[in-house]
């Protein structure tokens, strides 16, 4: 079976579902605080890689960007916000619809971001100096989380 990666359309459709992402979250007035400081030009790219890794797809994220414990710490140390990681969460699956995917995909998508959202980005929510080096990257398959 090909993996998530390659039925949600190869990394194409990983920056596809990420421009739609983050297009849904910048309208969003509470997500889109997360941004207020600005973002990098290739956010959307980087994104994509990320979740591309993730799910299956080539290790262009943390061969050119960086390694987990970067990508925990950049989302560390906000503070609770609960609420915001349910709109984050509705806005991926509005997402989803933009860029056409259907289930099971998308239910395996949205599994893996709700998921990513609520524990692994929200793990050091007090304190991003906590975050310890040498964190792994979790992958995601048809079945859920690997390993």
């Amino acid at each position: 079976m090909n993996s998530v990666y390659e039925a949600a359309g190869g990394g194409e459709g990983m920056v596809r579902l990420a421009r739609a992402w983050h297009e849904r979250v910048m309208a969003d007035e509470m997500v889109s605080h997360a941004f207020m400081h600005g973002f990098r030009e290739d956010h959307a790219e980087r994104l994509a890689a990320y979740w591309g890794e993730a799910l299956g797809g080539p290790a262009g994220y943390t061969a050119t960007y960086g390694d987990e414990s970067q990508v925990v710490r950049l989302h560390s140390g906000n503070g609770l916000h609960d609420e915001m990681n349910v709109r984050a969460i509705a806005c991926f699956d509005v997402a989803l619809d933009d860029v056409g995917l259907e289930d099971p995909v998308r239910g395996v998508l949205h599994d893996y971001f709700a998921w990513a959202t609520a524990n692994s980005m929200y793990q050091f929510h007090d304190d991003a100096g906590e975050v310890p080096e040498g964190l792994v990257m979790t992958r995601w398959s048809w079945e859920g989380r690997v390993g």
